[in-house]
């Protein structure tokens, strides 16, 4: 009974991380810390994977080739230069300028990684001025994370559902802007069943919809390969937060090239998809101006066509 409680009353490795990272509350507000928390899983989980692909050509007596970019990409890594790796940042975690050393690796990083483009917050950390011993707590915090040690688990994937779940509920109804329960993206995957084909969300918030799309041909025995993934969302950071969220899955998406709002800067105008799955911000008041958009081309039809049936990425009623 005594063990029984003891393992009822221990803490997830995820909520143990969640309560380092709730202390920079204090010098953050809630709506950007969990760019700064993600950030670092990010770049802990990036480099977890560069250092077990740079293992790998070392035990295959490959040396000279361990800063040739093309053998890190062709096994879907990305290259990391010297200053960008995670043990560099853990060594100099307690140093004054620890903040700019890491807006440095992520601007490298993605300087580095052209799939990359857009991605990565842009002297994020330097302008929040953090604490420096709340930062440093932090990233020791991480360091506890193996990122790449069970080969069945994604670790990774698991601690950012966590996180923008807990951070979508700290932030109460601002928090849906980004991230869908996940229940309800089960539900919508389920129903819709994407094996193949494009899926499409207008208003991808952190790309949940696209996440559980793939979990959900993986539990189905299917192949990820057979679908093409489109999405746009219009604020910024939670632009960046969708790319970050499906690179470190290894999930391939056309984002589109900059954030912008899907009903008047449209940038998948020619795509025709096999299932568009969205939430849309439907609390939002005033989205449109006047009859701007009254003659839009995507209201034409009024009646959602079979799943199976390619149908305009628009919205139907």
């Amino acid at each position: 009974m005594a063990k029984k409680a003891a393992s009822k009353n221990q803490k997830s490795f995820e909520q143990t991380l969640w309560d380092t990272a709730d202390k920079l509350r204090g010098t953050v507000e809630s709506s950007e810390y969990k760019h700064v928390v993600l950030s670092l899983i990010f770049l802990k989980f990036v480099s977890d994977k560069f250092e077990e692909r740079k293992s790998e050509l070392m035990a295959e007596g490959r040396e000279r080739y361990l800063d040739m970019v093309e053998f890190y990409t062709m096994k879907n890594v990305f290259y990391l230069p010297e200053e960008s790796r995670w043990s560099f940042i853990q060594k100099q975690a307690k140093q004054d300028d620890i903040a700019l050393k890491i807006d440095t690796a992520l601007s490298t990083i993605e300087a580095k990684n052209t799939s990359l483009k857009g991605a990565l917050p842009d002297n994020y950390f330097s302008r929040l001025g953090l604490d420096v011993s709340k930062l440093a707590a932090l990233i020791d915090s991480i360091n506890n994370i193996d990122t790449v040690a069970d080969k069945g688990e994604d670790v990774v994937g698991r601690v950012y559902e966590y996180f923008l779940g807990k951070f979508a509920a700290t932030e109460g109804k601002g928090g849906g802007d980004f991230y869908t329960p996940k229940c309800v993206v089960n539900l919508i995957a389920e129903m819709i069943e994407p094996y193949k084909g494009k899926i499409y969300d207008p208003c991808c918030g952190s790309g949940g919809m696209f996440v559980q799309s793939v979990k959900f041909i993986e539990n189905h025995e299917g192949n990820k390969k057979d679908i093409s993934i489109y999405g746009q969302e219009q604020t910024g950071t939670t632009y960046k937060l969708a790319k970050m969220n499906l690179a470190i899955r290894g999930i391939a998406g056309n984002l589109v090239e900059v954030p912008a709002d899907t009903f008047f800067r449209d940038q998948h105008l020619d795509l025709k998809a096999d299932f568009i799955m969205a939430n849309p911000p439907f609390n939002l008041k005033a989205w449109r101006a006047g009859d701007e958009l009254s003659d839009d081309p995507r209201w034409a039809d009024t009646r959602c066509r079979p799943l199976a049936t390619p149908t305009t990425a628009g919205f139907c009623t």
